[in-house]
C-alpha cells in the first residue's frame, strides 16, 4: 500500500508541469500584445501632426495600457511558474527583476489586482476625455465597474493583512 501511495504522490507532484504550458502561453500573448503595441505606436507617430491633444492623450494611454497588461502578464507568467512549477534558474543574474522568486500567491493576487485598478483606471480616464462618445449611462457603467475593482482590491488586502496578523495566509 505505501508503495502505491508514493506512485499516486509522485504523480500528484509532476502534474505540477501541466500548468507550465499555461504561463508559456502568457509569453505567447505578451508577443500578441507587442504586435498591437507596435502598430498603435506607428498610428501615433504617423498621424501626430493630424491629432488633437485628447486624439494624442487616448492614444498614449493606449500605449500606457498595453505596457500595463503586458506586465501584469510576466509577472502572472513568472510569479506562476515560480510558485507552483519550478524555480526560474537564472541565479543572480544582473537583469533579474528583484521580485522575482520573492513574489508569493498573497503578494500575486494583490500585484494582480493592483494592475487590474489601474488598467480600468487607465480606461476610465480614456472614457472621460472622449465624454462625448458615451452616454451617461455608459460612463456610469464605467465608474461603477471600476469602483468594484478598487474596493475589491481593498478588500484582498485587508484580508491579507488580516491573515498574516493571525500567522496563517502564506
Amino acid at each position: 500500500m505505501k508503495r502505491f501511495e508514493t506512485a499516486m504522490e509522485s504523480v500528484l507532484f509532476r502534474s505540477r508541469w501541466l500548468l507550465a504550458p499555461f504561463f508559456f502561453g502568457l509569453i505567447v500573448a505578451i508577443l500578441a500584445l507587442l504586435l498591437k503595441f507596435a502598430k498603435e505606436l506607428l498610428s501615433l507617430v504617423t498621424g501626430l501632426l493630424a491629432m488633437n491633444g485628447s486624439e494624442l492623450i487616448v492614444s498614449i494611454l493606449t500605449l500606457v495600457d498595453a505596457a500595463l497588461i503586458a506586465s501584469l502578464l510576466l509577472i502572472i507568467a513568472f510569479s506562476g511558474y515560480e510558485n507552483f512549477v519550478s524555480r526560474i534558474g537564472v541565479g543572480e543574474h544582473e537583469d533579474r527583476p528583484a521580485w522575482m522568486g520573492k513574489v508569493g500567491f498573497a503578494d500575486l493576487k494583490i500585484k494582480v489586482m493592483g494592475a487590474i485598478v489601474a488598467i480600468s483606471a487607465v480606461e476610465l480616464l480614456k472614457g472621460f476625455i472622449n465624454v462625448d462618445d458615451y452616454t451617461n449611462q455608459e460612463l456610469a457603467w464605467k465608474v461603477g465597474i471600476h469602483v468594484t475593482f478598487v474596493v475589491s482590491g481593498v478588500l484582498f488586502a485587508i484580508t491579507d493583512r488580516i491573515a498574516e496578523g493571525k500567522g496563517g495566509g502564506h
